[in-house]
């Protein structure tokens, strides 16, 4: 099947970390690489964000990656990207006159909707229709929701992100949560499926190199820096946990620099504030990005693995953290509702409520039977649901579904 993966800000091709830089990058990537090696041929199109980016570039075997030129060949803020979205489908709809696709799959609201756009210009051209099927990462409606005035979208996404939802004829939601604000926006429920992001569970694993320790207990938090990721109230929990006498520290993995050169992110001076008044300065470690090769080290390193988001539409952290058989404690919002499962693979707390963070934290802390449970739960929860082969699997019978409809659909109307 040809498979047209669209991403405008993410680019497989990046290293997350940075403020725009992230999951998605991470899911785009490695489900382009899966549904390649499963014998697809796969395009991605991303926005060109650096002027040495030229042609097609292989990214894995049967995984080709298109620059695509909408705007400077520099780095925009995503939030910026709207008025490049007709360039950007100009270039679409011109690559899939000569390589017309299967199946479009649209991340993020403003791939869905260049690509609708592309596809709309591409069935009037050549006859027939090429389905699109759009995951969406964030629902601006959850920003605004948990962010308010500090949401930096354009206020255009109010409008058009319901109406590409809406249009598509597929939308692939991550977890139960966002399926349910889908229908919230008028989606059907015949009209959504659930497919959740991935690890990889051969790279992430229990067994391996572990990174230095000291002699206290570790806790982890792997996350770019901004504030919704709720890094300032693990910092805060952590306080609590001294104060009682426990004998942690926290190791904070994230950012767009080296631990020498955080201080360009307005997070970190906030959070260098917060380790200040906390009075956490030998017990905080703010360690900047970390190659992904070094990860898994860091994760088996770790006690606990801290996941404090105020709100998070999927996450994968909590996902590499169990791949690697550590136990996670993760705030009860969006995607983390589903992956960690209470007393099974972790425990759930509410966001923004460092002292219930603190709570779970000591109680798990004093129970090393109850940290191994957890982890070894964990791995397998990994091994069964989130390899990326599974993910790439069920995405697949998706595409399948809607290149037989489509097929259904042109030989009732006798365009086939």
């Amino acid at each position: 099947m040809r498979v047209a993966l669209v991403s405008e800000h993410a680019s497989p091709l990046a290293n997350p970390g940075g403020v725009d830089a992230g999951g998605q990058n991470v899911h785009v990537a490695a489900l382009a690489a899966a549904l390649g090696a499963a014998g697809h041929e796969v395009v991605v199109y991303t926005r060109r964000d650096d002027p040495d980016l030229q042609g097609r570039i292989p990214m894995a075997p049967g995984v080709t990656v298109v620059p695509v030129t909408a705007g400077p060949a520099g780095h925009v803020p995503k939030d910026a990207l709207l008025p490049h979205m007709g360039a950007f489908a100009d270039a679409l709809a011109a690559d899939w006159a000569t390589w017309r696709p299967d199946v479009v799959h649209g991340h993020f609201w403003m791939s869905g909707l260049a690509a609708l756009d592309a596809v709309t210009r591409v069935d009037l051209a050549a006859g027939g229709h090429v389905p699109v099927t759009q995951t969406f990462h964030a629902l601006g409606v959850v920003k605004r929701r948990q962010q308010g005035a500090q949401d930096s979208s354009p206020l255009e996404r109010a409008v058009l992100e319901p109406d590409v939802a809406r249009r598509v004829d597929t939308v692939v939601a991550t977890c139960s949560d966002e399926a349910f604000e889908l229908k919230q926006m008028g989606v059907p429920s015949s009209r959504i499926a659930v497919v959740p992001c991935g690890v990889d569970v051969a790279h992430f694993t229990p067994d391996g190199p572990v990174a230095p320790r000291t002699g206290r207990l570790r806790l982890l938090t792997v996350s770019r820096l901004v504030p919704r990721k709720g890094v300032g109230n693990a910092i805060e929990a952590l306080a609590r946990l001294v104060e009682v006498g426990v004998d942690a520290e926290l190791v904070v993995i994230g950012g767009a620099g080296d631990a020498n050169h955080l201080e360009a992110e307005p997070e970190t001076e906030r959070l260098r504030r917060v380790i200040a008044e906390t009075g956490l300065e030998d017990r905080v470690v703010l360690a900047g990005r970390i190659g992904r090769d070094e990860l898994p080290a860091w994760y088996r390193s770790a006690d606990v693995v801290v996941c404090a988001p105020w709100y998070e539409p999927f996450g994968i952290v909590p996902l590499e953290a169990m791949a690697c058989g550590r136990p996670v404690v993760a705030t009860h919002v969006g995607g983390l509702i589903d992956t960690v499962v209470e007393d099974v693979t972790g425990v759930h707390v509410p966001p923004r409520d460092p002292e219930a963070l603190a709570d779970a934290l000591q109680s798990l802390l004093a129970d090393p039977a109850r940290l191994e449970r957890y982890g070894a739960a964990g791995r397998k929860r990994a091994l069964a649901r989130y390899s990326w082969r599974r993910v790439a699997a069920d995405t697949a019978k998706v595409y399948a579904r809607l290149a037989a409809a489509t097929r259904r659909s042109a030989a009732l109307t006798g365009d086939a």
